[in-house]
């Protein structure tokens, strides 16, 4: 009678998953698994760092959709991942983390490694669990599958106690779970379907707010059907960027595009707003919200506990995304809608002076490059079907408004635990998904010191990404808050000085090269997405530029929440509270 060990198990259950890499750091823990891809052809992608592997999991699930795996060592293996996975936790992203663990016979007697590993996990994971039996590891591994995925998905933790991974028991006794995930997603009701639709029609100035739970739910094509059928303009976050392209006329931007609309009194703000798979919290609502407060208010959400976080909703709808996005195109079709032609005129207005805003810092001039010049020459370099991960403060502000997605799961970027050092773990589980897509990798140079050894995995794991270092010599968005606070040059803390990150990228395998002039931007980054290798590109910018996010940030905390950001005077000078006049470009 044949026996197989706990890897053997694992690596079975994750192929039935679908899944064919995993992200992982080597630890003793761990051996039984990787005999077992080996055996089975599974993809080790292996990093230098813990905290890498498990961000590379969120990152694939936030480019394809589907969970990623990650498996690290006991002890400090796991405790090093947890910012990955408090990452996904915050995002709703689907991860599995599988982390080793001491034997359970040593349990209590201070074993190597031993940490209460569940304790730690427990607050930052949908479902975490340790196996005791060998032979139910298929079932757990089922299980921490069907649950990161369902509902609202999330990171999910499985330990694997030595002892137990590596025994061996007969095969005929291991069960190994299949057709698990539900057939059918869950829907709206059809008073609620009729409801919205009814209010729809009943609209002068709509807003569809898209979120997380439309990629998720793969509802890009309904997104866009839906607001075309209703001429209903569309506002996506970062994880929903791309399901409906940025080139199409009902696609408006990032949520903060209805904002100066809602301050337009005169004309009139949204007076409905549907809410798609999206949280009400930072980047929605909170104390300023960019909802306006007398809108009829939509909520679709998978999760029954977030209709109403943080406001009152006249309509709360639980369902998967793509399921109410089907049944509104069903009760849609061939009925009239408004075409909301003053509030779409007046929405692409304000698109239009967003896209223009910074004309003047793409003109040639003397001295640093100004960081709007160095994102623009990025974006008309890249293909248009490039993935793009931006990462650090202003860093990643800068590449946002520079970029347009026209795909969902192509734009990467920080969420609710404003996590850095994301970029280059991002990019790998990007170019490990899409082997045939240029991914690009922006990241500032304060983010370059978190995970920068993960060029080392790219070069030995043959994963050519190319990577810009935004080198301001500071931490800019800490720094210029700081100074606007406290007065120019007033800083602790913040400073880095000029750092060859192009040098040390090479050391550990990658193409690197220094940029110090605008024009050689372009010429710099085709050199490094033909190399065919990972390459590093270390561009020099103006320290002095502050990205408008950080004026605004700082100026609504100096000025109070209710009253405006201060504005620039003829002298191109702005006065802020207590601090006086300051020219800010």
């Amino acid at each position: 009678m044949a026996k197989i060990d706990g890897g053997e198990m694992l690596v079975r259950t994750l192929e039935q998953a679908g899944v064919h890499e995993i992200f992982t750091l080597h630890g003793g823990h761990l051996d039984a698994i990787y005999a077992a891809c080996a055996a089975h052809g599974l993809r080790v992608i292996d990093t230098r760092h813990e905290q890498a592997a498990a961000h590379m999991a969120d990152g694939w699930a936030r480019t394809t959709g589907r969970p990623g795996v990650a498996i690290v060592t006991a002890g400090p293996g796991v405790t090093d991942a947890v910012t990955g996975v408090a990452n996904a936790f915050m995002d709703s992203i689907p991860m599995i983390l599988i982390g080793g663990g001491s034997p359970l016979a040593d349990d209590d007697k201070l074993p190597l490694q031993a940490v209460d590993q569940m304790g730690i996990l427990r607050p930052i994971t949908k479902w975490s669990r340790s196996v005791t039996h060998t032979e139910r590891i298929p079932e757990f591994l089922a299980a921490a599958f069907r649950h990161a995925v369902s509902g609202r998905p999330g990171p999910v933790f499985l330990e694997l106690p030595i002892d137990v991974l590596f025994a061996r028991v007969d095969e005929e006794r291991v069960q190994f779970p299949k057709d698990y995930p539900p057939t059918e997603p869950a829907g709206p009701g059809k008073a609620a379907i009729t409801q919205a639709l009814n209010w729809l029609r009943e609209a002068k100035r709509p807003a569809i707010l898209a979120g997380g739970g439309v990629w998720f739910a793969q509802a890009a094509a309904e997104l866009t059907r839906f607001a075309e059928l209703t001429n209903t303009p569309v506002m996506t976050n970062a994880k929903a960027r791309g399901s409906i392209s940025e080139e199409h006329p009902l696609c408006f931007g990032g949520f903060g595009a209805i904002h100066p609309a809602v301050h337009a009194k005169s004309a009139g703000s949204a007076d409905l707003v549907i809410l798609l798979g999206t949280r009400i919290g930072l980047f929605t609502g909170g104390r300023n919200s960019l909802i306006p407060d007398d809108a009829r208010v939509i909520q679709v959400d998978i999760e029954p506990e977030e209709i109403g976080r943080n406001r009152n909703i006249e309509l709360g709808i639980v369902s998967d995304c793509g399921e109410f996005l089907r049944q509104a195109i069903a009760g849609a079709t061939n009925e009239k809608f408004d075409p909301h032609a003053e509030w779409l005129e007046r929405l692409s207005a304000v698109r239009n002076a967003t896209r223009h805003r910074f004309d003047d810092a793409l003109k040639d001039r003397p001295g640093p490059i100004h960081p709007a010049r160095m994102v623009h020459e990025i974006a008309k370099t890249l293909s248009p079907d490039a993935i793009v991960v931006a990462d650090g403060g202003e860093t990643a502000a800068w590449m946002s408004n520079a970029w347009t997605a026209r795909h969902p799961g192509r734009f990467l970027t920080h969420g609710y635990l404003g996590c850095l050092g994301t970029g280059l773990p991002f990019a790998l589980a990007c170019k490990a998904a899409h082997p045939d897509k240029q991914v690009f990798c922006i990241v500032g140079d304060g983010s370059a010191g978190l995970n920068f050894s993960e060029f080392h995995t790219a070069a030995k794991n043959n994963l050519p990404i190319a990577v810009v270092i935004n080198n301001d010599q500071q931490w800019g968005m800490s720094k210029h808050g700081q100074e606007l606070m406290w007065g120019k040059g007033r800083h602790m803390a913040t400073e880095l000085g000029m750092v060859h990150y192009e040098r040390a990228a090479e050391g550990l395998g990658a193409q690197g090269e220094l940029v110090e002039r605008a024009a050689d931007i372009a010429p710099a980054l085709k050199r490094a997405l033909a190399s065919g290798r990972p390459a590093c590109l270390n561009i020099v910018t103006d320290r002095d530029v502050i990205e408008p996010g950080t004026l605004a940030m700082y100026s609504a905390g100096l000025s109070g929440p209710s009253k405006e950001k201060p504005k620039p005077d003829a002298g191109g000078e702005t006065t802020l509270p207590y601090y006086g006049k300051r020219k800010l470009d």
